[in-house]
């Protein structure tokens, strides 16, 4: 039985993860934010800005494939230190950029660090919370992604217009420290896992070798680049395709973060629902998953509209789409494996995160340039479909504790 101390503690624990994924996101969203005013200082294209977003992704997809393991491998509260002390100075460093080169090395040193707050986070939900209300947990340590990138527009373009963008990524680096000397101080693994964790766990080969953990990471391939989009690109097309100064991107850009924050909640709140109401997991959570990803076929109105609130309005809620299934997917690998196997099986699926995501912010780039906006919205609005139908044929029907390794 759960204590009484640990069922309230554990809120605190999901509360540190909440913090670090919107200090995460923070730091991420800051070059999206500063993006208009450095592909002008330094003369990049919308194919050069590409390709420091996939350095970021590149460094991003090879570090998960490392970040799970060693996380399973050092335990939650050593592995969360070191990656949020790895991504905060590295963001620090973007402050040293002199051209798309040096932004790209800093933005990879980045891609490093932030690769490990997901497995880390997803640890600390499997650690601390019972089935029922993994999804839920889930939702809110990931509702702090859209907070960070709630805070991050008005705050960098403050930062920006009063300091100048170089102390921008300075102060925003800062502020990882700052979380990392309050989980040094309270965060600590609970008394009935640690045995589990104590335990061996599986190689990533052997855990690749599933069906679950193949066609999961496959499905990531086509559901996150979606928000890779939005989070790297929505600054500069209010920029450059719906004429928004820095002013205004301030202003609004932070609306469509707002209401993704939601859908961490409602993500969580509909899968604990269905299961209440006696549906199977597989229902729960499958069912779930294609409800959202049919929100972010929204993406397509968006940029068809022809004004810029109907826009905002469309994206924000493909972006709720987005956040509203990834709690529901968050929950997937504590639901089948053992919890000393989960950050790797995250750090897995998010190799296919990354991998989907450096190929589609080439094309991005490309088709950007070459075209415009309008195919890459559609494409972005119909992807997270391919992502419900891999789940449905290929997953496998999902059954607590239901994985056997080979």
């Amino acid at each position: 039985m759960r204590s009484s101390r640990s069922s309230s503690l554990r809120w605190v624990m999901v509360a540190l993860a909440f913090f670090a994924t919107a200090i995460n996101y923070l730091d991420r969203q800051a070059l999206s934010v500063a993006a208009p005013v450095l592909t002008t200082q330094f003369g990049m294209s919308n194919e050069a800005y590409a390709r420091v977003i996939f350095a970021f992704m590149l460094a991003y997809t090879i570090a998960n494939g490392v970040a799970g393991p060693v996380l399973d491998r050092v335990g939650t509260r050593l592995g969360f230190a070191l990656t949020m002390a790895w991504w905060s100075a590295a963001d620090m460093l973007h402050a040293l950029a002199q051209g798309t080169w040096s932004l790209g090395v800093y933005r990879f040193l980045l891609g490093i660090g932030e690769a490990g707050n997901w497995p880390a986070s997803v640890k600390v939900v499997a650690e601390w919370f019972p089935a029922e209300e993994r999804a839920l947990a889930s939702g809110i340590f990931n509702s702090g992604s859209a907070v960070g990138a709630i805070v991050a527009p008005p705050l960098i373009v403050w930062l920006l217009l009063r300091y100048g963008w170089r102390q921008a990524f300075v102060w925003v680096g800062a502020v990882g420290f700052l979380w990392l000397l309050v989980w040094s101080l309270v965060y600590r693994t609970p008394e009935k896992t640690k045995e589990e964790i104590s335990a061996p766990p599986a190689s990533p080969w052997k855990l690749f070798r599933t069906r679950f953990v193949w066609s999961f990471t496959l499905s990531k391939v086509f559901m996150d680049p979606a928000w890779y989009f939005y989070i790297f690109w929505f600054p500069e097309y209010l920029k450059s395709a719906r004429h928004f100064s820095m002013a205004s991107i301030g202003e609004y850009a932070w609306i469509p973060f707002a209401v993704a924050g939601f859908g961490n909640i409602l993500g969580g709140w509909l899968s604990a629902f269905m299961l209440a109401r006696g549906f199977s997991l597989d229902m729960a959570r499958k069912g779930g998953v294609t409800i959202f990803a049919v929100m972010m076929t929204s993406a397509i109105p968006a940029v068809l509209a022809r004004d810029s609130i109907t826009s905002i309005a469309m994206v924000s809620l493909a972006m709720m789409g987005y956040t509203g299934s990834n709690a529901i997917l968050l929950a997937y690998p504590a639901d089948v494996f053992p919890k000393n196997v989960v950050g790797s099986i995250w750090g897995l699926a998010s190799m296919g995160s990354g991998f989907g995501g450096m190929i589609f912010a080439l094309l991005t780039g490309v088709v950007v340039d070459h075209f415009s906006y309008a195919p890459v919205f559609i494409g972005f609005g119909l992807m997270p479909l391919i992502c419900a139908a891999i789940l449905w044929t290929m997953l496998g029907p999902l059954s607590f504790g239901s994985s056997i390794l080979p």
